[in-house]
């Protein structure tokens, strides 16, 4: 288990991501997944009040009520580590005082639960100030409903102001960053990664497997035509990204392993990463995310990956 931030929260490498919950897994899918992650012995699930706004016939809110239907059909909330995030619903936008109270009450009640374990600002907004922000946060951490609070989508220097200010106020901090890192996206790498590794952030990157680009199902446009994501992947595909497959190509058929597997296990091991998120919509995809967790790269294997 692995410690996210200084929050006291402990999760194990991989989190499963709740965007597919209710899209592209139904309901019946979504809890066969959960209940393989959570036998496996995960159970760090994160989602946000958003999704699945962007399909046809939804309004948002749709992943958190599959996650709550789950848990009342289970019972098993201590076996998972929720974390879900507010801000970005067009229903309740921003990171006003008001609304992260709100928002709050209403992802408890579609979740079916008490407390939230990690409440996120799901982007920055420079329209408030972050001590407003922050002092709500508070407010429902004293509450007993949430347990941590996380950042997603924050650049470097506002993060790091986020800190001086709550250190200041005496509000809580953000102990967790949920930024795009992969193997092809890098740029976390350049300001945030050695400021979560100064403050003692845990970082839990998105698009762990470049929405599927890293699994090597796309080499083509063609490739990408008819697929959920496909839109998604074409500036991928360059010369530079494709020969990248390759390399990683090369050490699965080695280690007789998915393509997958292998981008998960080198991001797993970044310096500052806790978890990384990646979704499935089949029970044999979720099986290749929990390989990939607990495969072991070789020092000369992250370097040719790297």
């Amino acid at each position: 288990m692995r410690k996210l931030g200084r929050s006291g929260l402990h999760v194990a490498p991989l989190c499963l991501g709740g965007n597919v919950f209710g899209w592209t897994a139904d309901e019946k899918t979504s809890f066969a997944l959960l209940d393989a992650f959570v036998a496996a012995g995960f159970g760090f699930v994160d989602t946000a009040d958003v999704y699945s706004i962007w399909v046809p016939g939804h309004e948002g809110g749709e992943s958190e009520t599959v996650i709550g239907n789950w848990l009342a059909s289970r019972g098993q909330r201590d076996n998972l580590t929720i974390a879900t995030k507010l801000g970005m619903w067009p229903k309740m936008p921003g990171l006003k005082a008001a609304n992260i109270m709100a928002a709050c009450e209403g992802s408890l009640k579609r979740l079916r639960t008490d407390y939230i374990d990690l409440y996120q600002s799901h982007r920055d907004e420079m329209e408030t100030p972050q001590d407003e922000t922050l002092e709500a946060f508070g407010r429902l951490m004293k509450a007993g409903k949430v347990r941590a609070i996380g950042a997603s989508n924050f650049e470097a220097e506002r993060l790091k102001s986020a800190e001086k200010i709550a250190e200041e106020g005496g509000f809580p901090r953000y102990d967790t960053l949920q930024p795009l890192y992969n193997l092809v996206e890098r740029d976390f790498e350049k300001a945030l990664q050695p400021l979560c590794l100064e403050l003692e952030i845990g970082v839990i990157p998105f698009f762990a497997l470049a929405s599927g680009f890293l699994t090597g199902k796309y080499r083509s446009k063609a490739d990408t035509e008819g697929r959920t994501r496909g839109d998604r992947v074409l500036h991928y595909l360059n010369d530079e990204n494709l020969a990248l497959l390759d390399r990683i190509e090369k050490i699965a058929k080695a280690r007789n392993a998915a393509m997958a597997e292998v981008a998960i296990a080198w991001l797993r091991d970044r310096p500052a990463v806790v978890a990384p998120i990646a979704s499935a919509t089949s029970l044999e995809q979720l099986k290749s995310l929990i390989r990939g967790a607990t495969l072991q790269l070789t020092a000369e294997e992250i370097a040719f990956l790297s």
